[in-house]
């Protein structure tokens, strides 16, 4: 059976303690209550970091640019009727303060707390690469 491939783009967030910011998926969305990398599907003709750059501005309200985004790891994960490749940016520079604008929780977390958060099958491989290049 062929899966449909859907190509989303996701960031680590980093300030300057160290911790990774996360979403948590809001009711009404699926894999809703569980925690995300910020992100979002890459549209027809854009490149993967011109993605999270308008994604940031719309999810979050902040600003950044191609060259904050360091590429740092991908997802590949097969879903129930899609398969997911996502791949994962490092983000320490940007402008604004990062604000829930689609009914999401956000959250600092430290990287020993990664775990401590249910994430989307995808997502948890992504954890061990994260920690350690914290």
């Amino acid at each position: 059976m062929t899966k449909k491939v859907i190509l989303v783009s996701a960031v680590a967030l980093i300030d300057v303690d160290g911790r990774v910011l996360l979403a948590q998926r809001p009711e009404g969305k699926s894999m809703a209550g569980l925690w995300e990398f910020p992100g979002g599907k890459i549209e027809a003709g854009e490149t993967p970091e011109a993605a999270l750059v308008r994604e940031l501005h719309e999810e979050l309200g902040i600003e950044t640019w191609d060259s904050c985004l360091a590429p740092l790891t991908f997802a590949s994960h097969s879903y129930g009727d899609f398969h997911l490749l996502m791949p994962l940016f490092a983000c320490r520079r940007w402008n604004g303060t990062p604000q829930p604008k689609e009914g999401q929780t956000l959250k600092w977390v430290g990287k020993h707390q990664l775990r401590d958060y249910p994430m989307p099958p995808a997502d948890i491989p992504l954890i061990p690469i994260l920690f350690d290049w914290l």
